[in-house]
């Protein structure tokens, strides 16, 4: 059960021809930084269209903690009052981020080069993911920490009093563990450098830039090299949140299964760090189009139109891919179900170790759903069936993460039967309005179970 909800059983049912704008939210991404680093400007920052999901809301609150003062405008507008580049207070209680790893872990870095100490928490499924992978690279500042066996939540930070610049090669593609490092880097004197082998999503370094900081990136034949220089300060700034590409696949993964189908997702953006999962649906045969693409807040941004797509293929996805596309391979392999021949996916690692193990979840999500699914430890393949072919019929396990539970109702709209999970609750960290959204366009979806 989640800290946030009790659970909320779920079911989608096969509808007809899924039509109209699908306004899907802010990207949870830039919303999480954007909360943040103005969190450490001196000054006002104002954000527009700030994704208002019990993650981000929770970020909201820890930036509240730590002394910086948040205020909610309305119609998706924030203002951040920030307290400035190891400005940092000490928190009086702990610091609960609910379901969100990105949050916790961008928080993490924030406060890991002040001298203060803070103790963070979450929910079930936050509370077992493994916390190592950012606070090893902390420890290198000089932060200590203090956690459960393995690394894990609750665990409490002590800032490093003198930190010290460092540099740090990321051993596995990790927006996450990048952004830690280098939101610490930003309190210790001199130039922290992180170098990535493969590129993962750039959010971090573009805000860092567009607030002011000395930021420079290099592709080098070490990696990918990314320098920033410590104790700047930072600028506040307006931040135009565009919509979320994670957030878009849903809706455009809906229509590209269910016969008939037209939808139009407009705003979406597209970071060639976030857009792997429309590039892998074309190479499929999807009929998704770009539209008045566009620059907003330095990101790239288009107008998504997504048809129903009857003739979709298997593929092997470029396992060079995956940095890009990591939160779609979930709802990939649903539209796998219902396309002709096997759909392989390589070098997603990671997913092991996301809100739930979702190579596993899915799998046997799938599997009980009459879809045949082979895995390993970094891989999986998904042979599909064809459109009118995959039987629905079962009630699958969310394991309190959102992704899944959202990829298990998209099934259920174009397979033969019924498809329910046992708690639809955590679809709230990321998605607030997915349900009444995805009725507008016309699909059945339920509460309760089939």
């Amino acid at each position: 059960m989640s800290s946030h909800a009790t659970p909320v059983p779920m079911t989608s049912t096969a509808c007809g021809p899924l039509s109209g704008v699908a306004e899907v939210p802010g990207d949870k991404s830039i919303s999480h930084r954007s909360l943040i680093l103005g969190a450490m400007c001196i000054g006002e920052t104002t954000i527009s269209g700030l994704l208002e999901g019990d993650d981000v809301l929770d970020t909201a609150k820890a930036m509240q903690a730590f002394g910086a003062e948040v205020t909610n405008m309305g119609g998706g507008n924030w203002s951040v009052r920030g307290v400035g580049v190891g400005g940092f207070a000490e928190p009086d209680g702990v610091i609960d981020c609910g379901n969100s790893g990105t949050g916790v872990r961008l928080i993490m870095g924030s406060m890991a080069t002040s001298p203060i100490t803070a103790t963070f928490t979450g929910d079930a499924s936050l509370n077992g993911r493994p916390m190592a992978r950012v606070t090893d690279p902390l420890a290198l500042f000089g932060t200590e920490s203090v956690g459960r066996k393995g690394g894990r939540l609750p665990m409490t930070i002590v800032g490093a009093a003198d930190p010290v610049p460092v540099r740090y090669t990321v051993p596995v593609p990790s927006a996450q563990v990048k952004s830690a490092v280098l939101l610490a880097g930003l309190n210790a004197p001199g130039k922290t450098v992180v170098i990535e082998a493969e590129a993962t999503r750039d959010h971090t370094e573009r805000m860092l830039a567009g607030f002011g900081a000395e930021i420079s990136v290099e592709d080098t034949d070490e990696g990918r090299v990314i320098t920033l220089t410590g104790q700047p300060e930072l600028q506040a700034q307006h931040v135009d949140v565009p919509r979320d590409p994670s957030s878009a696949a849903f809706p455009v993964c809906a229509a590209l299964i269910v016969p008939g189908s037209d939808v139009l997702v407009p705003g979406i953006g597209l970071n060639p760090t976030r857009a792997g999962l429309f590039t892998t649906l074309r190479e499929m045969g999807a009929n998704l189009t770009y539209e008045n693409e566009r620059t907003e807040g330095g990101e790239p941004v288009a107008d998504l139109r997504a048809k129903f797509s009857p003739d979709l293929k298997g593929i092997e996805v470029p396992p060079a891919r995956a940095a890009s596309m990591i939160d779609e391979y979930p709802v990939l392999s649903v539209v796998a179900a219902f396309a002709q021949g096997q759909t392989m996916m390589r070098g997603v690692k990671e997913l092991r170790v996301k809100e739930s193990d979702r190579i596993d979840a899915m799998a046997k999500g799938l599997r009980a759903n009459g879809i045949e699914v082979d895995e390993g430890p970094d891989w999986w393949a998904v042979t599909g069936r064809g459109h009118g072919n995959v039987p629905g019929g079962a009630t699958c396990a969310s394991q309190l993460d959102h992704r899944i539970a959202m990829s298990f109702m998209i099934l259920g709209m174009a397979a033969t039967s019924p498809v329910s999970v046992d708690d639809g609750s955590p679809i709230t960290t990321s998605f607030p309005i997915f349900e009444p959204l995805m009725k507008r366009l016309g699909a059945d979806v339920t509460r309760g179970d089939a």
